[in-house]
């Protein structure tokens, strides 16, 4: 039997699994120095204001936090003056703030995980929670030169914090957040993606790269289908949130062995008060069926080991676990 990391291995390669990659089973999530000393909202609780001035809140109910844009609360009130309400935190710690975690990636047993440190918000998300949604798309139209100024300077803090984090850690790659999109288009247009985003991210994943962090799992539950390209240009590994508006056995056909698919079970539809097992198995089982053992990985959309109602998440992987035996007891 295959440990779990040799899986996800095979899986990527299109060699020879000997069961599906059962959600985040492989991966070891793991915090650093920023993202713990960085304020976070509770699910529940009350505002909380970040390192970086962002005010955010984490409804009941809701599968995450998400920045809160009165008018009052905006950080940027001018794209053009950026750098008038844009300070950046440190990115780089001391050998002491580092030596916790340490402790706890020593105690990971690589050969069955990746070590993957956890960063988000990304580049695309900074941006309009700094500046707010609709303002943010308007100033990539109306003041392009200002939003590159700003993305680089995200960019070069984000290279920052990954040199520090490859380190003190070597994790073996990153697990990363950016929603690119809604269910059903992505926020800007290939060709802005292309001009704005990319460049970022060459940075930000070459750097993990060079510093032989090389498995890139970037989280974005969202339709980003005509992305793909640039996933596979910047480096990414695995594509975890991809949703089922994104044809994703056309996706496999097409860049399979290029880059892997992880989700196909929208967690909207399995993750809501009153869900049964029932509605779970059957969509465990239609996402593997229509998906297959290669380049892809059955797991629910949302962007880490957990589910917005208790029971979800580890029902999911019990079902996944059940029908993958079924699967590849059929698929030899």
């Amino acid at each position: 039997m295959l440990t779990k990391r040799q899986n996800v291995i095979e899986t990527m390669k299109g060699g020879n699994p000997d069961r599906f990659v059962n959600q985040y089973e492989a991966f070891q999530i793991v915090f650093h120095p920023y993202l713990a000393s960085n304020p976070m909202p509770e699910p529940g609780g009350p505002e909380v204001v970040n390192l970086w001035g962002i005010t955010s809140s984490w409804p009941a109910g809701f599968p995450g936090a998400f920045p809160v844009h009165t008018p009052d609360k905006i950080v940027i009130k001018d794209i053009t003056h950026w750098k008038d309400y844009v300070k950046k935190p440190k990115a780089t710690y001391s050998d002491a703030e580092w030596e916790a975690f340490q402790k706890q990636v020593e105690e990971i047993d690589r050969n069955e995980y990746f070590v993957l440190p956890f960063v988000a918000p990304g580049i695309f998300e900074m941006t309009h929670y700094l500046g707010e949604i609709q303002n943010t798309l308007m100033n990539f139209f109306e003041e392009p030169e200002a939003m590159k100024d700003l993305i680089k300077y995200l960019t070069e803090w984000e290279v920052e914090l990954a040199e520090d984090i490859c380190k003190h850690i070597k994790p073996d790659g990153v697990f990363h957040h950016d929603d690119w999109g809604s269910q059903r288009s992505t926020f800007i247009s290939p060709e802005m993606f292309e001009e704005f985003i990319l460049p970022a991210y060459k940075d930000i994943y070459g750097c993990y790269k060079e510093n032989g962090a090389d498995l890139i799992v970037h989280h974005s539950d969202s339709y980003a289908a005509t992305l793909v390209p640039y996933m596979i240009d910047m480096g990414i590994s695995i594509w975890q949130g991809v949703m089922t508006t994104n044809d994703i056995p056309a996706l496999i056909k097409k860049y399979g062995g290029q880059i892997t698919f992880m989700g196909g079970i929208d967690s909207a539809k399995i993750d809501y008060e009153g869900w049964t097992r029932e509605v779970i198995a059957r969509e465990v089982k239609r996402a593997c069926d229509e998906n297959g053992k290669y380049y892809f990985i059955p797991s629910a959309s949302q962007g880490l080991a957990m589910s917005t109602f208790p029971g979800v998440y580890e029902a999911t992987s019990e079902e996944i676990d059940k029908y993958s035996k079924i699967y590849f007891a059929e698929h030899k």
